[in-house]
């Protein structure tokens, strides 16, 4: 990066968001960090960073929240939501929760900031994916289908803006040690079950703010998902068998 920038980042009150809002203010960048907790943005003491409260659940809280931002330069689109669940035992509002924040939310601001990027002929946008929108598992396909939709989106809206030397990052990490889980999951049992593999939030941050100002495409964290996400493309049978001690989560 050349210049310091201005930074939205949706998520921010807690898990990767926050840690990308820390390290991003100690850069010196303009943050504009938003969530819903007003307490956990309280927290936020830095005279570089802003907050905005805001509940991205909503269109109309999507909309408020654009018309609070000063333009930007860079979007981070950190905030999500999961229910682990069988999909036939998910209730209405938790699908709904999860297709509205995890895939609603960022189009929408997506169409919505990118005009102006569009007329500097800059910008970026780093969407925070999920390796289960690459490799699916039981008990989280409603959240795997909103990872994968992102994916689909993300790769038409590369090559949509392009031309206006705008760049579009999609980060792909596997399982997180954050509240998330604790949401997530009412069994708590995943956070046992996958914890050799478990990601730090820092980890995630910290690849996070590497591809800031960088024409990547996509991060895959640990880096060997990469090769097991390929392999179930071609492979789906052999990679739900080898891996069947964790798709099979009670």
């Amino acid at each position: 990066m050349n210049k310091l920038k201005i930074i939205l980042v949706t998520g921010a009150t807690s898990g990767v968001g926050k840690c990308i809002v820390d390290i991003l203010a100690t850069q010196g960048h303009t943050i504009i960090a938003t969530g819903r907790s007003l307490e956990a943005l309280q927290s936020f003491t830095a005279p570089n960073i802003q907050t905005i409260q805001a509940d991205l659940s909503t269109i109309e809280g999507i909309h408020e929240l654009v018309k609070k931002m000063p333009p930007i330069d860079i979007a981070i689109f950190s905030a999500g939501v999961g229910t682990f669940a069988y999909a036939t035992d998910l209730t209405d509002a938790e699908i709904e929760q999860m297709l509205h924040v995890n895939i609603q939310a960022p189009i929408i601001l997506t169409k919505a900031l990118s005009p102006q990027m569009i007329e500097r002929k800059k910008g970026q946008f780093v969407f925070i994916g999920s390796q289960a929108g690459k490799v699916a598992t039981p008990k989280a396909s409603v959240y795997a289908a909103t990872k994968h939709a992102i994916i689909g989106f993300t790769n038409a809206l590369r090559m949509e803006l392009a031309p206006f030397n705008i760049q579009v990052t999609t980060i792909h990490p596997g399982p997180i040690d954050t509240p998330f889980l604790d949401h997530a999951d009412q069994t708590a049992t995943y956070r046992d079950t996958m914890k050799n593999v478990l990601l730090t939030p820092e980890q995630v941050a910290e690849a996070t703010v590497k591809t800031i100002g960088r024409n990547v495409r996509e991060v895959n964290l640990p880096s060997y998902m990469a090769i097991s996400s390929k392999l179930y493309a071609v492979a789906p049978s052999l990679v739900e068998k080898l891996g069947k001690r964790f798709f099979n989560k009670k």
